[in-house]
């Protein structure tokens, strides 16, 4: 690959996204943005004159001139894209978190690795002159034996409201600290406080232990008069402080030392010591290093599996927050942390959740819930204990699934459906032993805002349409409209609505057979 035909193409220009396009157009590497906002097309045509823009992804995977693609995007849609770009043989560069759960970041390396592509993700700090000497100095005994690493990322900036504190501060700090013990924690702990949203953390207090004995904590806050950013290492000889935000004076050693006078320890100051470095723009040396490895084939200093130590951290870290501060022990969490919950989604424990499984924005799944692999789980959904739900099953924003209402593989529930399990509810009458079996079957469609009164099964594949009010058995391949609800006609599995010619249908788009006899279809 010559150097002058090596171009990335960077997605997504937002707030991040921005210095991206900048460095890239500084190293001569930038090919082409990509973004859906025209607006914010139209002032980069202006600042970066001859460089390609395009508000389709799928134009951008599809240009052979394009070699990689740097994902800088909502962190939701970072395995999506860069699953995509992998596929169409492109490198990749995501910014962090390179996935929402494990299950996903460990299918992109594995991708990654049968595609032979480059997969990069952007922890920043790693790319730091200031970490790199520090790390350099711990690697060397410089510090002596390492007891305690602490970090503070404070600020009043940017709040978000798609992803808490943790999973948009912490990231950073995990991986420079990983980095620079090169070790991975046996346990975590983390808590925090919620103060402008009642289901968002805006503060957050995580605890590492480590089997060398080293402890660690990341406190992180975007609620802080004042930006802050340190990462302190006390080892037995020497403290080392990374100020990142201070001018000049980045990073100091202090050879401070504890004297036993009478078995009473007594510190003994000395003067901070200046460490002189080469300092450079840390996103400047990411996007060089990344370009580098594009050349040599060889794999980032922050690869996929760097991404995934960083990544179970995180996500173990995100589990004792809902637990309150639960100690969670690390290898129990890389493997039941499968799936993804949103951190402002309810968990009650204990409950089955497949791996691959998304939970999103205020969900709350109860205690006894079952649901599958690979489901999806929209905004605002109850699950209740008795409820079950199969594998890649979808179920769409403000949906309560109550108890005893079953749901097979593959079935999809539109918005604001509503499901009952009672026939005859009164406020001041329980009737919990009264509750009624639903059933859903396999691949099954119910439109928005359609009522399922309690009782009734819809059968295999079949379709109720928006609104509907179903009050009876609906069989299979069905399409029921209406209140009630009313057989109008018959869908293939695929979803095309079929056309009965005598008493049999082939569909139109994949060419299935169907037979009709007594008012039931069956696929021939």
């Amino acid at each position: 690959m010559r150097k002058r035909n090596l171009k990335v193409a960077v997605v997504g220009a937002g707030y991040w996204g921005k210095n991206l396009v900048r460095v890239f157009f500084g190293l001569g590497a930038l090919g082409a943005v990509c973004d859906t906002d025209p607006e914010r097309l139209e002032r980069l045509k202006q600042e970066y004159p001859g460089v390609d823009l395009s508000l389709s992804f799928t134009d951008i995977l599809g240009r052979p001139s394009i070699n990689a693609v740097v994902i800088s995007t909502p962190a939701e849609t970072h395995y999506n894209f860069a699953k995509q770009a992998l596929l169409a043989k492109k490198d990749v560069f995501v910014e962090k978190p390179l996935a929402l759960f494990v299950s996903q970041g460990a299918e992109l390396v594995k991708l990654a690795r049968e595609m032979k592509r480059v997969l990069m993700v952007g922890h920043l700090l790693e790319y730091h002159p200031a970490v790199l000497k520090l790390k350099e100095f711990v690697q060397k005994g410089e510090l002596g034996k390492i007891q305690y690493v602490y970090s503070n990322r404070l600020n009043l900036g940017k709040i978000r409201r798609e992803e808490n504190i943790l999973w948009s501060f912490a990231p950073h700090d995990i991986s420079a600290v990983l980095s620079i013990l090169n070790e991975m924690p046996e346990t975590v702990s983390s808590s925090g406080g919620n103060y402008l949203h009642h289901q968002i953390a805006d503060v957050t207090l995580s605890m590492m232990s480590f089997v060398s004995g080293v402890k660690a904590h990341i406190f992180v806050s975007w609620l802080h008069p004042y930006k802050e950013q340190k990462l302190i290492v006390v080892g037995d000889k020497k403290m080392a402080v990374f100020d990142d935000v201070a001018q000049n004076d980045k990073l100091l050693l202090y050879s401070h030392k504890i004297d036993w006078v009478g078995r009473v320890p007594v510190p003994k100051k000395e003067n901070a010591q200046k460490v002189e470095f080469s300092m450079e723009e840390p996103l400047l040396a990411e996007c060089r290093h990344f370009i580098e490895c594009l050349r040599s084939r060889k794999s980032p200093r922050t690869d996929g599996e760097n991404a995934l130590k960083v990544l179970r951290v995180l996500q173990a870290c995100q589990e004792s927050l809902q637990k309150n501060g639960a100690l969670v022990h690390l290898r129990a969490s890389e493997k039941d942390a499968s799936f993804y919950a949103h951190p402002s989604a309810q968990i009650d424990e204990p409950c089955e959740i497949g791996e691959g499984t998304g939970i999103w924005h205020f969900s709350h799944i109860m205690k006894g819930a079952s649901i599958g692999k690979n489901c999806r789980i929209g905004q605002n959904v109850f699950i209740g204990s008795k409820a079950t739900l199969g594998n890649n099953v979808k179920v769409q924003n403000n949906v309560s699934v109550y108890d005893c209402v079953h749901m097979e593989d593959g079935v999809f529930c539109g918005p604001s459906a509503v499901f009952t399990n009672v026939f005859n509810p009164r406020s001041h009458i329980e009737r919990k032993d009264e509750y009624m079996q639903t059933r859903v079957k396999e691949g099954a469609t119910i439109g928005a805002n359609a009522t399922i009164v309690c009782g009734n099964t819809i059968g295999a594949y079949a379709f109720i349409g928006a609104g509907a009010v179903v009050t009876s058995d609906i069989p299979d391949f069905a399409l029921a409209y209406g209140n009630p609800a009313k057989i109008k006609g018959w869908v293939c599995s695929c979803g095309v609505k079929l056309e009965i010619e005598g008493n049999r249908a082939i569909c139109a788009k994949c060419k299935n057979n169907y037979e009709l006899r007594k008012n039931n279809l069956r696929q021939a």
